[in-house]
């Protein structure tokens, strides 16, 4: 689901084309023959004849590689391609807590880049990683908040789409009528993740974010949009208007330098105590789908904390739409040559 988002959006980018697409099960088809297209429209014209290659660097010509490889596979992987000096940008999970990969959300914490210096000597290129689905969305709006109130604590409850399963995900009789109340490693990786995105570059790397993340991770039969339910408890009391004025006017680098698939607000907030809505905002911004929406901003138990929700595209913004603006950054701090 993942490396066809992928596909769709690089499809049409200003600044990057696709020159090779890599499979594990299908080498030697056309893409257009291998492939079972899920995410609406066509396939693009321009990938519909390209042959498929095996993920072997000597076979591949290009500047920047996209992984969108389970976890096992990305372990084996992504480092043969980083010893070849090519730039990874990897959505699986294998490097994402690695201590010398960065782990990046674009508008959140651009100074990490800086640890691929770390990689210097293992690899004649290096990888970078974006986060969880789950963690990309809930991430953007905590920042604002813990730059101006500190945070000492986030509980967050999720409804998760069925696209983030993949295809053909979890089974209809499962999921149909139903909410599915466990997903397996997700609520670890949300703990994890975030505290290494909200963290700062130490000596050593990235020292932890100082913050309790309690996590609730559940499937729901929605096809994309993954909604957030966050409860804060924060170091300074919170005016909530002042919170609600701070996530509106959130700006990141991507912005600042205005890169081709960054939003002009990344994030929108929304009055109405119905929203945000999967179906309704899960493609919100001015470039689709990579806005979060923020709803229901209010004060939680005492002065010091602060309860909304949060609703971002699971496979643009939590993954491929977040994958390509870091390609993006890394191309305009001059990290490709």
């Amino acid at each position: 689901m993942v490396g066809q988002w992928l596909v769709k959006i690089l499809a049409h980018h200003p600044w990057f084309q696709i020159s090779t697409l890599t499979s594990g099960r299908a080498v030697g088809l056309r893409y257009g023959e291998a492939v079972k297209w899920l995410v609406g429209g066509c396939i693009p014209e321009e990938v519909v004849d390209l042959e498929l290659v095996s993920s072997d660097p000597k076979l591949v010509d290009a500047d920047i590689v996209f992984s969108a490889l389970p976890s096992r596979e990305a372990e084996r992987i992504e480092p043969l391609f980083a010893g070849e000096g090519f730039v990874v940008v990897s959505k699986a999970a294998a490097y994402r807590l690695d201590s010398r990969v960065p782990l990046i959300v674009p508008e959140v914490n651009p100074e990490h880049l800086a640890l691929v210096e770390l990689q210097r000597g293992s690899w004649n290129g290096f990888i970078v990683t974006d986060p969880n689905c789950t963690t990309s969305i809930l991430a953007l709006p905590l920042k604002p908040i813990l730059d101006v109130y500190g945070i000492e604590k986030v509980v967050v409850t999720t409804l998760q789409a069925s696209s983030g399963a993949g295809y053909p995900g979890v089974p209809s009789y499962d999921l149909l009528d139903n909410v599915v109340p466990y997903i397996p490693g997700e609520e670890g990786k949300v703990r994890k993740e975030l505290k290494k995105i909200l963290g700062r570059i130490g000596e050593r790397g990235v020292e932890e974010a100082g913050l309790e993340v309690a996590a609730t991770c559940t499937r729901v039969p929605v096809l994309d949009g993954h909604l957030e339910s966050v409860y804060l408890e924060t170091r300074s009391a919170v005016n909530v208007e002042e919170a609600i004025e701070l996530l509106r006017k959130f700006r990141g680098r991507p912005q600042m330098l205005k890169l081709p698939t960054a939003p002009v607000n990344p994030i929108i907030v929304l009055e109405g105590n119905d929203r945000p809505q999967p179906r309704l905002d899960r493609m919100a911004g001015s470039v689709p789908g990579m806005s979060v929406t923020v709803g229901r901003v209010r004060k939680g138990i005492g002065s010091c904390s602060l309860m909304f929700l949060v609703l971002g595209h699971n496979l643009v913004r939590g993954a491929a739409g977040s994958a390509i603006l870091l390609a993006e950054l890394l191309v305009a701090e001059h990290m490709v040559e």
